[in-house]
């Protein structure tokens, strides 16, 4: 898989665009800021976008979202949890287990409530990447204080789902850079504290 990192505005936030040939199949993960960016890299490298996945409803992971979504007429995705905290328009809701196909790939949609109720990991078995947003970043959890965040669903989405990931599995958060799930069962002890 191909991974075009963006980041973004005062937060800093990470967005993503994955392919896996040239010319192929697209999808934007988490586009917060600068839409214009991410349009021109689909256009200038001759992609197909095939939707826009979101992590959680946040502005700083969202707020590219429309005018993308209408440049391409694609449709944007969330979980079906915060799709009504989201103020634009959400065209497929995403459950825990489902799947999106990206020229034969398969992105398994996890859902991981913590930071909200309706917080999902986008998982590749076959390339051993997870895309995690505000759940978890190399060396902390994202922040639980907010309206819809729960630090006992944080604690069971780390033990439920995120400890099932093998060291050879590379984290793309939503802030920060990636980590393998080594190191971040060596350096991130706020996962830690949660097992």
């Amino acid at each position: 898989m191909k991974i075009k990192r963006f980041v973004g505005g005062s937060l800093e936030s990470n967005g993503y665009i994955i392919s896996n040939k040239a010319g192929g199949s697209c999808y934007i993960i988490d586009p917060g800021y600068e839409p214009k960016k991410f349009i021109d890299y689909v256009e200038t490298e001759g992609l197909s976008l095939k939707g826009i996945i979101l992590t959680h409803h946040h502005h700083d992971h969202v707020g590219g979202v429309s005018r993308i979504r209408d440049h391409f007429g694609v449709p944007a995705m969330m979980h079906e949890m915060d799709a009504p905290m989201y103020k634009g328009t959400i065209d497929r809701q995403l459950r825990d287990g489902d799947t999106i196909d990206l020229d034969g790939e398969t992105l398994l949609v996890l859902s991981t409530p913590g930071h909200t109720w309706g917080s999902v990991c986008i998982l590749s078995e076959k390339s051993k990447v997870v895309f995690t947003g505000d759940t978890i970043f190399d060396t902390d959890l994202g922040r639980t204080d907010l309206m819809d965040g729960s630090p006992r669903d944080m604690i069971e989405s780390c033990r439920d789902v995120i400890n099932k990931w093998s060291n050879e599995y590379t984290i793309y958060p939503g802030h920060d850079g990636s980590a393998t799930m080594k190191q971040v069962r060596i350096y991130n002890e706020e996962f830690l504290s949660c097992l």
